[in-house]
């Protein structure tokens, strides 16, 4: 089957916009331009749309979705079973979240009781997961099975207290980071603050912490798309400042 900009919007939700930025962009051309100008799209072209909204729906950048759908060695088959992972993964989050409403539901209807220890379990589960899918398998390749374990196995005997601390840190982390791309100098005083926080978030999950590691991780979220997308997400080119910024306050001087 062929379609028209306006029925493959329909057909994949999204508005004849979208897919005439994709085009514009490089990222989603038609298969031909028919004899009254209008694009009209091919199985192929509906294929890798659903891709490219796969990986939107994980949270990648316009920019990272282009290097890979684009890369000589990109394979449909792989990214729909590397979808289909993280997707799983997601779902297995949701079940942990709903069965701690569930839970905090049943206490508040007086048929059992919580500790709190329990109300944050599915929070801390959910922190596990999310950073074995963002880090786990790079984490594990570097610093061995044992680190992450450890790691894990630190996040999931955390206290409220130190929950709380660990979210307001990230928080206070990404705030000084956008204030100091204002200023564009990632030696300032605002710049080694975020920094220093992200050495501190870091050490909620190590259990030793070395400058040589905190550069590398800043590193690897510039070489890793997913990692950059998750910082380029907030503001573009976080993830390249704070690897500066970090390198700067670790004194390695990586590139």
């Amino acid at each position: 089957m062929e379609y028209t900009v306006q029925k493959l919007g329909a057909l994949a939700g999204i508005s004849t916009r979208t897919l005439r930025y994709y085009d514009e962009f490089g990222l989603l051309r038609p298969a031909r331009i028919n004899s009254s100008g209008y694009r009209i799209y091919g199985q192929a072209e509906v294929d890798l749309l659903q891709q490219i909204l796969f990986y939107r729906e994980l949270g990648l950048t316009l920019e990272a979705i282009k290097e890979i759908v684009t890369s000589p060695s990109f394979d449909g088959a792989q990214a729909l079973r590397e979808h289909h992972e993280r997707l799983l993964q997601r779902r297995n989050q949701l079940d942990v979240l709903i069965a701690n409403v569930e839970q905090t539901l049943a206490q508040s209807e007086g048929r059992m009781t919580m500790s709190n220890e329990e109300k944050f379990a599915g929070f801390k589960q959910k922190l596990i997961d999310d950073n074995e899918q963002k880090y786990g398998q790079e984490i594990r390749e570097k610093y061995g099975e044992e680190a992450v374990e450890k790691s894990n196995r630190k996040l999931s005997n955390m206290t409220e207290e130190q929950y709380t601390a660990l979210q307001q840190l990230e928080a206070d982390m990404f705030a000084s980071l956008e204030q100091a791309m204002e200023e564009g100098d990632s030696a300032s005083e605002l710049a080694q603050k975020a920094a220093d926080l992200h050495r501190q978030w870091l050490s909620f999950y190590w259990d030793t912490y070395t400058k040589e590691a905190h550069a590398g991780v800043a590193q690897m979220y510039v070489d890793d798309e997913r990692f950059t997308a998750y910082y380029d997400k907030v503001r573009p080119g976080m993830a390249k400042f704070l690897r500066d910024a970090v390198h700067m306050y670790t004194g390695t001087g990586q590139e």
